[in-house]
């Protein structure tokens, strides 16, 4: 356990000097809320804008920790030997991967605290359940952690960053984070609700309503990504690139 704690402050220190980490993880998704809140860009039939962005903001929050940090992270580790190299240590591949789970879990309290507390200023009122919300951003966490340990496993480095920030942009665009999916046209609608980031930011979204309601199908779509992708990346990983 004291290798595993001593893992996970090292990545944590790494994660943190990182300036485009921090760009992806905590500016663009604060940046994101501030600015839709304040211009008053986002059209909702009915509640208040800042209620339907924090939702989308939170599950940003996780995407962009889980699946780009991690994954992006994770595939220079892999390039450089690194991961080899500490798997072969006392800490071993699976006190490795305990490191880097509670890294990301630890990013996430962060992230997620500083964006309540900005959303709060900004006049959100929190009227739904919290508890479940959490426990969805957790399964969350899980979907997304597994696209980026694929990518990170199987492409190599270069091909992994180009990948893992191209995801993404078209997630974030689809994900029904910053407007409502129905802006979108059928089609490509349709398509956006297979995908993990609306099926994420619509299950927050419904239980942090006052009402609670929680939307059956994307909570569908969202376990089956939770469930098939990290079973994916644990087959496909390889842990180094030659």
């Amino acid at each position: 356990m004291r290798a595993v704690a001593a893992q996970t402050r090292l990545e944590l220190v790494l994660t943190l000097r990182r300036g485009e980490s921090l760009l992806v993880t905590l500016v663009i998704p604060l940046g994101i809320l501030v600015f839709f809140a304040k211009v008053d860009a986002v059209q909702v039939s009915d509640g208040l804008a800042i209620d339907f962005l924090v939702p989308g903001v939170l599950s940003l929050a996780v995407m962009s920790s889980a699946m780009v940090s991690l994954g992006i992270a994770t595939g220079f580790e892999r390039r450089y030997g690194v991961l080899k190299r500490l798997g072969s240590t006392p800490l071993g591949r699976s006190g490795l991967l305990a490191a880097k789970t509670a890294n990301v879990l630890v990013l996430l309290a962060i992230q997620l605290t500083l964006i309540v507390a900005v959303a709060v200023a900004l006049g959100w009122e929190p009227s739904g359940g919290l508890v479940p919300a959490a426990a969805l951003l957790l399964i969350g966490t899980v979907a997304f952690a597994g696209i980026g340990m694929l990518m990170a496993g199987t492409l190599r480095a270069e091909a992994n960053l180009a990948a893992a920030n191209g995801l993404f942009l078209l997630l974030l665009f689809l994900g029904g984070m910053a407007y409502p999916l129905d802006r979108l046209p059928a089609g490509l609608e349709a398509i956006a609700r297979l995908l993990p980031a609306a099926a994420l930011a619509e299950c927050v979204r419904g239980v942090l309503e006052p009402a609670g309601q929680l939307p059956g199908g994307e909570l569908v779509v969202l376990l089956c990504w939770a469930v098939g992708l990290p079973i994916l990346a644990a087959r496909k990983f390889r842990w180094d690139e030659a």
